[in-house]
């Protein structure tokens, strides 16, 4: 019972993303890999400079998607990634939305 434990639970977590985050694909990289990954949530450029998303899935899903951040796509150079638990928002898909 205890190997099923990380599979059946859904986690959710705000993320924001600092470094060189934007101009680099980084929301289009993100809406690609959250898809791939089962995820719900959203991704968007702040005005700030960061790159912030909601993610939403299998928790083991999400560690991986975090994971995966710290990184980013090739011309991104993340310095930064903070998460903090958030309320699933019980939504479909997930997309980029626009500046904040």
């Amino acid at each position: 019972m205890s190997a099923d434990r990380g599979a059946g639970q859904r986690k959710a977590v705000r993320v924001r993303i600092q470094g060189k985050v934007q101009g680099v694909w980084y929301r289009g990289w993100t809406v690609d890999q959250a898809g791939r990954l089962g995820l719900t949530g959203w991704v968007r450029n702040r005005s700030d400079g960061t790159v912030e998303a909601l993610f939403a899935g299998p928790a083991d899903a999400v560690d991986r998607m975090l994971e995966a951040c710290r990184h980013g796509p090739p011309s991104a150079l993340v310095r930064d990634v903070v998460s903090e638990p958030e309320q699933d928002p019980g939504m479909a898909g997930f997309e980029q939305r626009p500046t904040a």
